[in-house]
């Protein structure tokens, strides 16, 4: 018999607010946008301030509503990690504690072994590792004391595949990989769900040296058994799926949105 007291929608986020990383571009702009278009109120966090008042004007006129009614934006360099306690009280201001946090933002310094530097290195894991946890430490008061919360990482093929390139990358998304399932084990009992969404490729400003080379990306759409790269609308449902009730017992999980590519 169905349980009339759930929700007829599980995917409806209204009443909650969400921040998102790296909201200013690619997936993770079309993140902070479907959760709005999904009810919730976003808080989006970019270095790119221009970008990011870009992306708040498409989703008030998307929806048809006054600029700043369901959005609101924070400048930041996310890979600087002696400012996300400070980050954190920004991010709370204009719509209350977060209901759930999204780390898509991201760097690729596409560093060969023999000649990753110091510096390549530390960005790429600071923005890639660090902040996601140290932010999340940050928030997850708030959702512990309402006894729900969702916090959504973005790893990647290259979480359990090494490519060319892609040490610093590979290690910080490996890393992203276990963080996910270390921090669903600490805080999942607090009614904290912490699930990780592993793109393919998707044509966004990451991986536009990939798609700068079309026989390149025609391998690698060959590559999926689906037969084409993603979409942006692709990341739409598990997006939802991971941030809303519907995955109320799933926790600790990394789903490959990468059209079977690491099925093959």
């Amino acid at each position: 018999m169905l349980d009339a007291t759930r929700p007829a929608n599980f995917l409806d986020l209204s009443g909650k607010v969400a921040c998102v990383t790296g909201a200013s571009a690619g997936l993770g702009r079309r993140a902070a946008s479907i959760l709005a278009a999904a009810g919730a109120r976003v808080v989006g966090v970019a270095r790119r301030a221009e970008a990011l008042a870009d992306w708040q004007q498409d989703v008030a006129t998307s929806l048809g509503e006054p600029l700043g009614s369901r959005t609101a934006s924070v400048s930041y360099d996310l890979a600087k990690r002696d400012g996300l306690a400070e980050l954190a009280h920004q991010v709370q201001q204009p719509f209350g504690a977060p209901d759930i946090l999204v780390h898509a933002a991201g760097i690729n310094t596409r560093q060969a072994a023999d000649v990753v530097t110091p510096e390549g290195w530390d960005v790429t894991l600071n923005l890639n590792l660090a902040t996601p946890f140290f932010l999340s430490q940050h928030l997850v008061a708030g959702m512990k004391a309402r006894g729900w919360g969702r916090i959504v990482t973005f790893a990647s093929l290259q979480s359990s595949r090494a490519f060319p390139g892609g040490l610093a990358y590979g290690a910080s998304k490996g890393g992203i990989s276990q963080l996910t399932r270390a921090m669903a084990e600490a805080w999942s009992g607090d009614g904290i769900n912490v699930n990780g969404i592993g793109p393919g490729f998707f044509r966004t400003e990451l991986t536009a040296p990939v798609f700068s080379d079309p026989e390149r990306a025609a391998r690698n759409a060959a590559q999926t058994c689906i037969g084409r790269n993603g979409e942006p609308e692709d990341i739409d449902g598990p997006l939802l799926f991971f941030c809303s009730p519907a995955s109320a017992y799933v926790t600790g999980q990394v789903l490959m949105v990468d059209g079977g590519f690491t099925a093959k």
